[in-house]
């Protein structure tokens, strides 16, 4: 959903897939799925001229709260996150750094309602000190045109 936004401003965009049917720390903890973000972002890294600060995470849905969950554990890595209608953020990893953080949700959301997600997560997230920007937007499971365009937006 975002390779048309990347390609129009010059980002280089990584999209790994899930190793099972959501992401590993969905169902408990992090292993697979991390190592093989670990071993893409090495690869890139090494082939590739990355400005580490502008390194960013971003996910939707179930990939939301892994990016919430990667991002505050590597903040020191990810220097911004992108959460479209997260579940909830993974526990049991130490935070580092505290990168901005983009939350939007469709208040329509039948597949992880608003109010027992983001609605509870960027209060706590405000609470822990982040800086938050959070949308919320008429609508169902799903990330509008205009919201993306907005979060690409904030990533400059």
């Amino acid at each position: 959903m975002l390779q048309p936004l990347a390609d129009e401003r010059g980002l280089l965009l990584l999209a790994p897939a899930s190793r099972e049917t959501t992401w590993d720390a969905i169902l408990g903890a992090y292993g697979a799925d991390a190592a093989v973000i670990d071993r893409a972002l090495r690869q890139v890294f090494s082939g590739l001229a990355v400005d580490a600060g502008r390194v960013v995470i971003a996910g939707f849905s179930d990939g939301a709260s892994y990016a919430l969950g990667l991002g505050l554990a590597n903040g020191d890595l990810f220097r911004r996150i992108v959460a479209f209608s997260p579940g909830f953020v993974p526990p049991g990893t130490p935070r580092r750094g505290s990168p901005p953080v983009f939350v939007s949700h469709g208040d329509a959301d039948d597949v992880l309602p608003i109010d027992r997600t983001s609605r509870a997560i960027v209060p706590e997230l405000r609470d822990d000190g982040y800086d938050v920007t959070y949308r919320e937007f008429a609508g169902p499971h799903a990330v509008p045109p205009d919201i993306a365009r907005e979060a690409v937006d904030w990533l400059r």
